[in-house]
């Protein structure tokens, strides 16, 4: 499940799942997994992605052809290259990013694209902004906005998810069946990380205190064994092994229907890259784009192969829970991206998350948060044809 995605809200802990992992002989490989983890945090040693690799091999081999969508304007007569670094290990929440390996987008619009894997013990904010990678997957626009604080040299470019999948969960029928109700729990299992990060959105806003949170450290063990009590998650994934794990459905409660509307599973780049390479940078966001409404709506096989060849502990159950989630909650395609396309974003919403963040004193006032994106490369409807009508 991911964390606040920065390497600096340090003192407030960075993200573990916002880490992206490098070539295993340059920075190793990520911790194996608790006796019961929430995400896989085995990394594979072909975390490395590229489209021709991939293309080369997965794809073609499985006869996938190109599926439609609009055309780059131009292109240059050589694949212009970029690496992208996830944050974490190969996943469905990651569908539409290996969609446009898998099915030769990336390709169509004369890039190539290396997709860098992350984990539990890498800072893909770090190695973008020390220029090992080129873009990065925020988890969400705290992050972003801190960067603005700290003088880093980074820019979010588009939001893939209109909402982020961050949950709290319980059991049912204990008393702790509504979101208000949640404050009260015995025990709130949250990770060190989060304390400074949504969980003041929920002690500002919804009267959550300190005082009875416990660390969450991937493990679901203290959870099921303590009925009264709650734990944060991701709503693709954690309510699929606590149901697993237990043998119940627990309540989940996504933050995004309680108010916490940040952008999620960002691209966010470089200021100098994207200085430069304008024209990569808006061809990257259209080709992403136009691979989630294809692994959303299309032939996404291919693509879960590779997601399944970059992370073997992944399994085809655990891909159709996530993707039946992903439309389930509207987390990709819903609000703007109805209009506006898949990656939209918009300075309303961002004032909006802003602000609570500011009030709840996750962010400082009077910052120039604006300074964290830019709305040059969305809000083109591009993609939109591909939507089932």
């Amino acid at each position: 499940m991911p964390f606040p995605d920065g390497m600096n809200i340090a003192s407030k802990a960075s993200k573990a799942r916002s880490a992206v992992r490098t070539k295993a002989d340059s920075f190793g490989n990520p911790r194996s997994e608790p006796e019961i983890f929430m995400r896989n945090s085995r990394a594979s040693n072909r975390s490395r992605l590229s489209t021709r690799q991939r293309l080369g091999g997965a794809a073609v081999a499985a006869g996938v052809a190109f599926l439609a969508g609009a055309a780059p304007a131009a292109q240059p007569q050589q694949p212009a290259k970029l690496s992208y670094g996830t944050n974490w290990l190969a996943e469905a929440e990651h569908g539409g990013f290996y969609q446009a390996i898998a099915d030769g987008t990336y390709a169509k619009y004369s890039l190539d694209v290396t997709i860098v894997q992350g984990g539990p013990n890498s800072n893909g904010r770090l190695l973008m902004s020390s220029g090992k990678i080129d873009c990065f997957m925020g988890s969400d626009m705290i992050n972003a906005m801190d960067a603005v604080v700290q003088g880093l040299p980074t820019i979010t470019v588009a939001g893939m998810f209109q909402k982020d999948p961050q949950v709290l969960i319980s059991h049912p029928g204990e008393g702790l069946d509504t979101f208000e109700s949640l404050k009260s729990a015995r025990v709130i299992y949250v990770a060190r990380s989060s304390l400074g990060s949504f969980y003041q959105w929920l002690e500002s806003r919804w009267g959550f205190s300190p005082d009875n949170v416990a660390p969450y450290n991937f493990n679901a063990a203290p959870f099921l064994a303590d009925k009264k009590s709650i734990q944060q998650g991701y709503a693709t994934s954690e309510p699929f092994a606590i149901e697993k794990l237990g043998g119940f459905k627990p309540n989940v409660f996504l933050f995004a229907d309680y108010g916490f509307d940040t952008a999620s599973t960002t691209i966010e780049c470089r200021r100098d890259f994207v200085e430069q390479h304008a024209d990569v940078v808006q061809r990257f966001v259209d080709a992403t784009a136009i691979g989630w409404y294809h692994y959303l709506y299309g032939d996404n096989k291919a693509a879960n192969e590779l997601i399944k060849r970059d992370n073997p502990e992944m399994t085809d159950e655990q891909i159709a829970y996530s993707i039946a989630k992903l439309k389930e909650y509207g987390i990709v395609d819903s609000g703007d991206a109805l209009t506006h396309g898949i990656g939209a974003m918009s300075d309303e919403r961002m004032k909006s998350f802003y602000d609570q963040m500011a009030k709840g004193g996750v962010l400082p006032q009077g910052l120039d948060y604006k300074k964290a994106y830019t709305l040059q490369f969305v809000n083109k409807g591009v993609g939109l044809d591909l939507r089932p009508k």
